[in-house]
C-alpha cells in the first residue's frame, strides 16, 4: 500500500509556477531588448553610411592618373565618369577599373582610394610588339604576349619601327580573338630573341616557317641604298642562323667585293644557299642618284 506524499509544509505552494513565470518574462524582455538595440544599431549604420556615401563633405579632392604615356588624362576621367564632384566613398572602384580597361590601349587599370579623399589610378599600357596583317580584314596590333589588342589605325596610332607580320590566321577560341599554332610560336620566339630591331617584314609560311626582310646590314652598297635583304630562318634557332648570315655577308665582302647577296636561306644551318648579284650595276645607279 502506497504512502499519501505530503506537501512540504516548508515550500509554499505555487511557488514553482511562480518561479517559471518569472524567468519567462525575463526571457522576453532581454529578447526585446536585443532586437531594440539591433534596429536601432542597423539605423545608425545606414545613416552613417548614406552620410558618408552621399554627402560633399567627403567629395574628391584630388585625382591622380600615373602609368600613362599615349592616353590623355581626360580621356580616362571620361571614360571612367570621375571628375571632384563625386564623393569618393560613393565610387565602386571595381567598376571603374572595368570602364577604364575597356580602353584598348589600357592592359589593365588600379583604383585606389587614399588618405584626405585622393583618388589614385595607375595604368599599365598595351605595348605593340608588331602589326598582324590578314587578306580582307585590317591590321591589327599584338602586344608583347602575342594578344591582340586593337585595330591599327595608321592615323590614330603613329607607331615607328613595327615589323609587319603575314601568314597568320585569327581563330576565335571562347568568344575571343587570338593568334596560336607553331608558326605563331616560332615568330613570337623570333621577337623575343632582341635580334629583331632591324626587321620590317615576317612573312610566315606553316611549311617553310618564317622569312624576314631586314634593313640590309650585310651588304655596303645595299645598306647605303636602304635597301631590304630577305632571309628565310624556318622554325628555330634563329641567333645562330643571324649570326652565321653575318658572317656569310662578311665572307662574301671579303672574298667577292663585286658581289652583292640578294636573298638567303638558312632553313638548315648546316646547309645554307645564298643568292648573289654583280653589284657594278647597282653602284653606278647609286652614284648617279638613280
Amino acid at each position: 500500500m502506497s504512502k499519501k506524499i505530503k506537501p512540504n509544509r516548508y515550500k509554499p505552494e505555487g511557488e514553482s509556477m511562480k518561479s517559471d513565470s518569472g524567468s519567462s518574462i525575463d526571457f522576453c524582455i532581454k529578447f526585446i531588448m536585443t532586437v531594440v538595440c539591433i534596429s536601432i544599431l542597423s539605423l545608425a549604420s545606414i545613416f552613417m553610411y548614406d552620410f558618408m556615401t552621399q554627402s560633399d563633405f567627403f567629395n574628391i579632392k584630388k585625382i591622380e592618373i600615373s602609368g600613362t604615356d599615349r592616353i590623355v588624362k581626360e580621356d580616362i576621367l571620361k571614360l571612367a565618369d570621375l571628375n571632384c564632384d563625386k564623393n569618393i566613398f560613393g565610387l565602386n572602384l571595381f567598376t571603374i577599373e572595368k570602364r577604364i580597361a575597356s580602353h584598348p590601349w589600357i592592359q589593365s587599370a588600379d583604383v585606389k582610394r587614399r588618405p584626405s579623399f585622393v583618388l589614385s589610378i595607375f595604368i599599365i599600357e598595351q605595348k605593340p610588339l608588331a602589326i598582324v596583317k590578314i587578306k580582307n580584314l585590317a591590321g591589327i596590333l599584338i602586344n608583347t604576349h602575342g594578344q591582340p589588342f586593337k585595330e591599327y589605325n595608321p592615323l590614330k596610332d603613329p607607331l615607328k619601327n613595327l615589323p609587319v607580320i603575314t601568314g597568320l590566321t585569327l581563330t576565335n577560341t571562347n568568344n575571343q580573338y587570338m593568334f596560336n599554332g607553331t608558326l605563331f610560336n616560332s615568330i613570337m620566339n623570333f621577337l623575343q630573341t632582341g635580334e629583331s630591331g632591324s626587321v620590317r617584314q615576317i612573312n610566315g609560311d606553316d611549311d617553310t616557317g618564317i622569312t624576314i626582310e631586314a634593313n640590309d646590314i650585310y651588304n655596303r652598297l645595299f645598306s647605303y641604298g636602304k635597301k631590304t635583304i630577305q632571309i628565310k630562318l624556318g622554325f628555330d634557332n634563329f641567333k645562330a642562323k643571324l649570326k652565321k648570315a653575318k658572317k656569310i655577308s662578311e665572307y662574301i665582302d671579303k672574298n667577292f667585293p663585286t658581289r652583292t647577296i640578294c636573298a638567303m636561306d638558312l632553313f638548315n644551318i648546316e646547309k645554307v644557299f645564298i643568292k648573289t648579284k654583280l653589284a657594278d650595276a647597282l653602284h653606278n645607279n647609286l652614284e648617279k642618284g638613280v
